[in-house]
């Protein structure tokens, strides 16, 4: 089993200079702040520079970097990025202590940090900081993942090259080890927290538990994303936090003044919300790359691209009759299904599956870009609003260059992205569905696909949302600078957070309100909100500007937008107001970095500098060695499906063919449903019944059809069998009963009673929805 790659160091013959990584995980109802301390040890007999590639969620505002170097600490200050790095330079050749920690310019879950001019022997604790709004899951669980690993990111030809050669070495041979401690605090009660990690049991720090602590269980190798589940009472009740501004800061600045965070959840009318649409052209968009071929965590036998195409079934049969789809696959080149969108029929749907069945992880890299730019090049058919489904695990390099397309393009159609593994790129997954309009979602460890992809298949189902709008009403002399773009879309039980600038003299004793309003299938909807203007006492754990940090990150992210729409004189225009908000804030962007330098006139540094090779950590499974992406398939394309034929035959033979491939009795039962919605009495359907062909046959009423007592023992057997699914096949039952309701059978309720009396069930007919 391949693991991606993890965090990337400087090393000389396997002699890992970082130690140990220490997170502390500080959570405020959303809002999240981490401080990571990583500690580092200079093992050789000269001074030592090295670099670290790692990554951090692409949403994550970094606003701190310090070192303790010995008895000395160090604050690091943000600057301009090219500043920072002859800064970095000049200490370098003056043989002083210095640090530089910067964001990729292609995609901004990447960070390296450099350490440069580290002494023989000493010891450093270099301490990180970034604040991250969590993002709501399907369960109303809140989700903060800390990533363990950085994929190899795939480099389409032609573009510029990284930079950092990449070797391996096992993960076993890696010494630093992780402790992890959560504090979560919230003015709603704190009902539980989920990890797929081993974690310590959950303690409340007072009686209306709405203070708790958990610790990550010790023995921990940092191998997987460490994932977790914060679920509070009432989650989704809307809310406002107005922090004051900084004393330091001078007013009428974003840090000067008080800053409001503003939480809607978005609840449609019941006639919207009981109605889904019948059209729409529905785009699939599947990786098919190498890395695509990786085991699911904990699977010797499921693939990510097994998982995919599992998923797609899925997708195919719960597709509503009348729409039209097609199917992408992409890798070094790309390939599509139809040669442009056809209608959803039996036929086609057939076709399709056929197809989707055959897919395996052959065509080498991971360029989206290209097969992007062919969809959007498609007319878009009247009448069917175009829905954009990406399954990727994430592992591309120009996620900038991705991300301009999408959003330039973001008026035809939604996109809905789904990252697949840990590693995948948050920056790409949520970029992509935020500039689309659409929905992203994580596939990690040992989740299920399939729920997640149904529930953005929901959401591509309702009604487009226009008309929005957002009104501040606000006591004479406030005024807003509002911080966050426009809301470009709004779907059924989701949240919409605003930031924005308060500025005025009447902020201590007053109320203000915020009105969000949109129409959706001709309903006029709004969510009012109202709050005090007094500002909240300031974090008493980070004592830090937290709100205004995720603020200053909401602009910077719009400003990278927008400087890259731009040409010339305004380009360097917008590029000076990022770079002028990213240092006032404190908050990293992609043009600017943190410079450390220790200045002590006693810690000039001599000796020649070692500049060991670059390795990165691998976990390897038994002896088999894989080559990542970036290794193999950089410009050597000729072996490029020579490599993927011979990794498939390597992994077919490393599993044990003893053991019984999965085999989901819900999938089959799924698989065996017609586009229109019914069920064939099939034999198939017979054995996942659990019956013989004489006992169905047998009980089948006298003036029902075969097939509607297919589709009635289908439907009887998932209400009874597979009810805790019932998120991954409700729209399969959907197609069904609304298939039964015009074949107009009188006799219904006798139907539902026999097909009761077979299975040994007792579902109401009510509760089948006919």
């Amino acid at each position: 089993m391949e693991c991606p790659f993890g965090l990337l160091s400087l090393i000389e013959k396997q002699k890992v200079p970082l130690q140990s990584v220490e997170v502390e995980l500080q959570v405020k109802d959303h809002v999240a702040t981490v401080i990571s301390t990583l500690n580092y040890q200079n093992k050789e007999d000269n001074p030592v520079e090295a670099v670290f590639v790692f990554p951090l969620p692409g949403d994550a505002a970094v606003c701190h970097f310090s070192a303790k170097i010995g008895q000395t600490h160090i604050v690091a200050e943000l600057k301009e990025k090219q500043q920072a790095r002859e800064e970095y330079d000049d200490a370098l050749s003056s043989g002083q202590l210095a640090l530089l920690l910067e964001e990729s310019e292609q995609s901004p879950d990447i960070f390296s940090l450099s350490v440069g001019s580290l002494p023989p022997g000493e010891s450093a604790s270099i301490r990180l900081e970034y604040v991250i709004e969590l993002t709501v899951e399907a369960d109303e669980g809140l989700r903060f993942c800390l990533p363990a690993v950085l994929n190899p990111r795939y480099q389409p030809q032609g573009s510029e090259a990284p930079g950092l050669p990449v070797s391996s070495i096992p993960t076993s041979e890696v010494p630093y080890s992780l402790s992890f401690s959560v504090r979560v605090s919230s003015n709603r009660p704190v009902s539980k927290i989920e990890s797929k990690c081993s974690m310590e049991p959950l303690q409340y720090l007072n009686s209306d538990q709405t203070e708790a602590t958990v610790k990550l269980a010790a023995g921990h190798k940092f191998d997987r994303d460490v994932e977790l589940l914060i679920y509070y009472k009432d989650a989704h009740q809307p809310s406002a936090v107005v922090e004051a501004g900084q004393d330091s800061a001078e007013p009428g600045t974003l840090m000067g003044d008080p800053v409001v965070m503003a939480s809607f959840h978005h609840d449609f009318p019941e006639s919207v919300r009981s109605s889904a649409s019948s059209c729409g052209e529905f785009v699939l968009l599947l990786d098919r790359s190498g890395s695509m071929d990786s085991p699911m965590a904990d699977s010797d036998h499921l693939t990510r691209i097994d998982s995919a195409k599992e998923t797609l079934l899925l997708l195919m049969k719960s597709l509503p009759m009348g729409c039209y789809f097609n199917i992408y696959s992409f890798g070094d080149h790309f390939e599509h299904l139809f040669q442009k969108s056809v209608r959803y029929s039996q036929r086609t749907m057939r076709q399709a599956l056929k197809k989707v069945e055959e897919m395996s992880a052959d065509l080498g890299g991971t360029e989206i870009l290209e097969p992007l730019q062919h969809i959007y090049g498609q007319h878009c058919i009247p009448g069917q609003p175009r829905q954009l489904f990406v399954f990727t695990d994430g592992e591309v390099s120009n996620t900038k260059n991705i991300l301009d397309l999408v959003k330039e393009n973001s008026g035809s159609h939604r996109c809905f992205s789904f990252g697949i593994g840990p590693g995948a790129s948050s920056a790409l997954v949520n970029g992509m569905a935020k500039e689309g309009g659409g929905h992203a979602q994580f596939i990690t460890d040992n989740d299920r696909m399939q729920p997640k992809v149904m529930q953005s298949l929901r959401f591509a189902l309702q009604p487009p949302v226009g008309d929005i709008s957002v009104t501040w009403d606000l006591p004479k002399g406030v005024t807003v600078n509002v911080l966050s773009p426009p809301i470009q879309s709004v779907f059924q039980g989701q949240r919409s957070v605003i930031f924005a600038q308060l500025t005025g003299q009447s902020l201590q004793t007053v109320e203000g309100s915020l009105t969000v309003k949109y129409s959706v299938a001709g309903h006029p909807c709004q969510s009012q909100l109202s709050f005090s203007l007094k500002p909240a006492d300031m974090d008493s754990c980070t004592d830090s500007p937290t709100l205004h940090r995720l603020a200053a990150l909401t602009q910077i992210r719009w400003l990278e937008m927008e400087e890259r729409g731009c040409d010339g004189e305004q380009s360097d225009s917008v590029k000076q107001k990022l770079v002028e908000v990213s240092v006032q804030s404190g908050v990293s962007s992609a043009f600017t970095a943190f410079i450390a330098v220790d200045q002590s006139n006693d810690r000039v540094i001599k000796g020649p500098m070692v500049h060991p090779e670059l390795f990165a950590d691998l976990y390897l499974k038994s002896s088999l060695f894989f080559f990542g992406d970036d290794d193999l398939f950089g410009s050597k394309n000729i072996f490029r499906r020579i490599y993927s034929s011979i990794r498939k035959r390597v992994l077919a033979r490393s599993r044990d063919s003893s053991k019984p491939q999965r085999e989901d009795p819900l999938l089959q039962l799924v698989s065996l449903q017609e586009a229109c919605g019914r069920w064939l009495l099939d034999p198939a359907l017979v054995v996942i019944l659990g019956k013989t062909r004489q006992e169905v046959k047998k009980t089948k009423p006298g003036k029902v059809t075969k097939e509607v007592w297919a589709t009635v023992l289908a439907l009887i057997w998932l209400h009874s069998c597979k009810l805790e699914a019932k998120e991954e096949w409700e729209l399969v039952a959907m197609k069904a009963v609304l298939w039964l309701q015009t074949q107009k059978v009188a006799s219904m309720s006798d139907c539902v009673e026999a097909g009761n009396t077979l299975l040994c069930c007792n579902v109401q007919k009510d509760t089948l929805g006919l």
